[in-house]
């Protein structure tokens, strides 16, 4: 029944909508969930007077609309059949352009990545994830696709494709792609038709709308600075970009857009990709009419709008469709993977599998609207991501700060308590859009070689032997940084870009600019990954030049090194494939009061291990309540941990 402002603030929170959003204000305003319950009680009109004088009119009638829109409740109860691969896997993300470049023109590319599969195949990855490979101009490093069919010139060819995905199956390594459909390209073939015909059939696969040019159709900001609107003087219509005014949205209410996306799909699936990982995959669904973001809720969370777009009322439709008619295969692929054994070696090719992997990055979406996406039993996403990991309370990635590892603990406990047997999460702490966890924590100590490779360590340990699917991003086996950049003109980024002006014209001074992009731009994680003392990279100019050159954390200098952070990735990769109690197996917080010590045991069948952490920069002695236990990783001292140290252990 829908809710109404006579209903009580317990009931909006008790709805998946409703306990998203509401979280979702208490972080960005660094308020305690502990508000909620004091104020349950109250009704929402009664809220909603209050708010109105500090947020403006308004703000109660939005989310009551988006609430009211997903009627909807997590699936509970046991899920059908074996659990999947990917629940157990341990999935490695690439950058292409950094990974390695095989023909020196400073550009990785996909000859560069097949060169160093045995890099991977070493490490003991399961799945490659590669970010976009397909034809672009590059305004946005791929990520504005001008032709999902194709490769991008500076990646190689379709045959390569073809050679890579070999070559991983022939390492029993899957494979899946970074898919970006939520926009295009403008240069894409349906975007240049629907501006040469708005009214024909391609003018309705994008939100082409009419007026004049003085006045955009809503008041919608872009997540890359400025209005989401473009006008198009050849069309006469104003174009939405949520992103670059280069990446133009598609109409995903239009079933021809859910078609071509299908048959895209299906062409890489029969080539014998393994499954797409889904850009900003819940932004396709925009809510009808396209009404004007409130002015308080653009203002805390930056983007204007955003409360129509991120979990819009159709998304789960269109995520049942594409999984039906898209990642269902309809015939078999060019080859599958080697069954990897729990030792390691490798057996025969393993049967196709009947569905490819669903992964969604899924922005704004929180612990309850990600079950609803991703329970086994939906056929919507296998996995999303929830970015509420990266950030603590009350900061957003531009902020210069030091991150608080309680936070992490605060963040996986309350999630791991909300799941259900359907649910299942994605841990990881780096990517392509965001700096280094490491430095985050690390706050200036990483500078310490011994200090950053301590942190890398037990960032591992964490991510690896977490409930949930790890992702690593590339250069994290080898405790990777952020760097040194001097300038703006160091940075190849468009959003730090195109952010520094914008801020500059917002009244900020440049040093306090600079400083902000320098805290957040997206190139920390994009430069080239260092394979050798000097770089290995490529014999050319490097598109984005790194800055760190501190001895002993290339891959050439940590794969022979048995105390390296890569060997320490590598060990536990193989402990976890070893035992599935790391994997699959229940997972207990041990003294999860006790501040900065961060410990479980995971246990399966019988088989336990215990795993601690010393998240601190000072020595801590074990508490009482950690169980009997001999140490498999790391060197067990009865009574103490030293600082940043990281175990596992076996439970006596």
């Amino acid at each position: 029944m829908p809710l109404d402002k006579g209903d009580r603030l317990g009931d909006l929170y008790a709805t998946p909508v409703g306990r998203d959003v509401i979280d979702k204000i208490l972080l960005q305003a660094a308020l305690p969930r502990g508000l909620v319950r004091a104020v349950a009680g109250l009704r929402i009109g009664t809220v909603d007077r209050i708010t109105d004088r500090i947020m403006g009119p308004g703000v109660m009638e939005t989310v009551l609309g988006i609430v009211n829109a997903e009627p909807d409740v997590p699936l509970t109860g046991e899920a059908e059949g074996e659990d999947p691969w990917w629940r157990s896997a341990v999935f490695y993300q690439v950058y292409p352009r950094s990974f390695a470049d095989s023909d020196g023109d400073g550009v990785g590319d996909l000859r560069g990545i097949i060169d160093h599969l045995d890099h991977l195949a070493d490490l003991g990855v399961d799945c490659l994830w590669l970010s976009p490979i397909f034809a672009s101009p590059n305004r946005d490093m791929g990520y504005d696709i001008s032709d999902y069919r194709a490769v991008m010139d500076e990646m190689g060819t379709l045959a390569d494709v073809d050679d890579l995905i070999a070559a991983c199956h022939e390492r029993g390594m899957r494979i899946i792609l970074d898919l970006v459909v939520n926009h295009t390209s403008d240069e894409h073939e349906w975007f240049r038709r629907a501006v040469a015909d708005p009214d024909g059939p391609y003018g309705r696969y994008y939100f082409l709308e009419e007026g004049t040019e003085d006045a955009p159709p809503n008041n919608w900001k872009s997540f890359f600075s400025g209005p989401a609107w473009r006008w198009i003087p050849e069309a006469q219509r104003w174009a939405l970009h949520l992103f670059a005014d280069s990446q133009m949205d598609l109409r995903w209410d239009n079933p021809d857009v859910q078609r071509e996306v299908a048959d895209v799909v299906q062409w890489w699936l029969a080539r014998g990709i393994d499954g797409f990982r889904l850009d900003v995959i819940n932004y396709i669904s925009k809510a009808p009419g396209l009404p004007d973001g409130h002015p308080f809720v653009g203002e805390l969370l930056e983007f204007t709008g955003v409360e129509h777009y991120f979990y819009g009322p159709r998304l789960g439709e269109f995520l049942r469709t594409l999984r039906r008619d898209g990642f269902t295969r309809n015939r078999p692929p060019a080859s599958t993977p080697r069954e990897r054994l729990a030792d390691g070696a490798l057996a025969g090719p393993l049967p196709a599998d009947e569905v490819g992997v669903m992964v969604g990055e899924t922005p704004g979406i929180g612990v309850e609207l990600g079950r609803m996406l991703s329970a086994r039993g939906r056929d919507e996403l296998d996995l999303t991501f929830n970015f509420d990991v990266l950030e603590p309370p009350g900061r957003v990635r531009w902020d210069n700060y030091a991150y608080d590892p309680e936070y992490l603990k605060r963040y996986w406990r309350d999630y791991l308590a909300r799941l259900g047997p359907r649910d299942w999460i994605s841990v990881f702490l780096d990517n392509h859009d965001n700096p280094r966890m490491l430095s985050k924590i690390g706050a200036g100590r990483e500078a310490d070689p011994a200090v950053r490779t301590a942190i890398g360590k037990l960032l591992a340990t964490l991510q690896l032997t977490m409930r949930g699917t790890p992702f690593l991003f590339q250069g994290q086996e080898l405790g990777a940084v952020n760097q040194e950049f001097s300038s703006l003109d160091d940075l190849r980024d468009v959003e730090s870009v195109n952010r520094f002006p914008a801020l500059l014209e917002s009244g900020m001074g440049p040093r306090a600019a600079w400083a902000q992009i320098l805290s957040g731009t997206r190139d920390h994680a994009r430069v080239p990954m260092r394979w050798t003392p000097g770089g290995g990279f490529t014999t050319g100019v490097p598109w984005l030049a790194g800055t760190d050159e501190v001895p002993g954390f290339s891959a050439a200098e940590q794969a022979v090194d048995p105390d390296s952070v890569y060997s320490w990735h590598r060990a536990l990769i193989a402990l976890r494939r070893r035992h599935p109690a790391l994997t699959r197996g229940s997972l207990t917080w041990v003294a999860p009061r006790r501040r900065n010590y961060l410990a479980y045991v995971r246990e399966l069948d019988g088989e336990a291990f215990l795993v601690e952490c010393n998240a601190s920069e000072t020595t801590m002695r074990r508490p009482s309540a950690a169980p009997p236990a001999e140490p498999v990783l790391g060197i067990r001292d009865g009574r103490r941990l030293a600082p940043w140290e990281a175990s596992v252990s076996r439970v006596l």
